[in-house]
C-alpha cells in the first residue's frame, strides 16, 4: 500500500470510528463486529487497522477510553472535540471519487484474450457481483431496522450497496452478450 493510499485508508477509517462512537461507548472488538456487519462493504478495515487508528484518535483527543475491563478491554467514547471534527469531515470536506477500476482496465483489453476467455471473465464478474448483491439481501434481511440514526443511514447505505451490485451484474451479463465469437 502507497503512503497516499495508507492515509487515505487512516482518515476515512478515523472518521468511520467516530461515527460509530456517536451514540454509545464501544470496545475495540464491538467497532471491529460493526464493521464486519454494517461496513465492511462500504470501508473494510481489519482488526489491526481498526485498534491502531482506536490509538491514534486516543492519542489526539478524539476519543478517550472510558472503562477498562478484564483481559485489556478497553471501552472508548467519543469526545467533544472528536464529534467536532467528525462534523468537519461531513461537511468541510470533498469525498475521494476514486475513477480508477482494475475490472475495468481489464475489460478495456479483454480483446487480446480468446473469446472464450473473454467470456469466462465476464462471466466471473457477474458471478462475483450476483454473490455480493445475495449477501447484502441476507444481510439486509438478518438486521433488526430500528429508527435510530444509525439504522436509518446505514440502510440506506446498505441499500446503494445492493443496487450497485445489481447494476454490476447486470451489466456484466449484458457484456457476456457483445463478445463475439471468432
Amino acid at each position: 500500500m502507497s503512503r497516499v493510499e495508507g492515509k487515505l485508508l487512516g482518515m476515512s477509517l478515523r472518521h468511520a470510528l467516530l461515527g460509530l462512537l456517536v451514540d454509545h461507548p464501544a470496545s475495540g472488538y464491538d467497532l471491529l463486529k460493526t464493521f464486519d456487519t454494517s461496513l465492511a462493504n462500504v470501508w473494510p478495515a481489519t482488526q489491526s487497522q481498526i485498534y491502531g487508528e482506536l490509538a491514534k484518535l486516543a492519542d489526539a483527543g478524539l476519543i478517550v477510553v472510558s472503562e477498562q475491563g478484564p483481559r485489556g478491554r478497553k471501552e472508548y467514547t467519543l469526545t467533544d472535540p472528536g464529534l467536532a471534527e467528525l462534523r468537519r469531515w461531513l461537511t468541510e470536506t470533498e469525498p475521494q471519487r476514486t475513477t480508477r477500476s482494475d475490472v475495468l482496465l481489464r475489460v478495456f483489453f479483454l480483446g487480446v484474450l480468446t473469446p472464450r476467455q473473454a467470456r469466462d471473465y465476464l462471466d466471473g464478474q457477474a458471478a462475483h457481483a450476483a454473490e455480493l448483491h445475495a449477501n447484502l439481501e441476507a444481510l439486509d434481511d438478518s438486521i433488526d431496522w430500528d429508527d435510530d440514526d444509525l439504522s436509518v443511514y446505514g440502510r440506506i447505505a446498505l441499500e446503494y450497496g445492493r443496487r450497485f451490485a445489481a447494476m454490476q451484474r447486470d451489466w456484466a451479463r449484458w457484456a457476456l452478450t457483445q463478445v463475439k465469437s471468432k
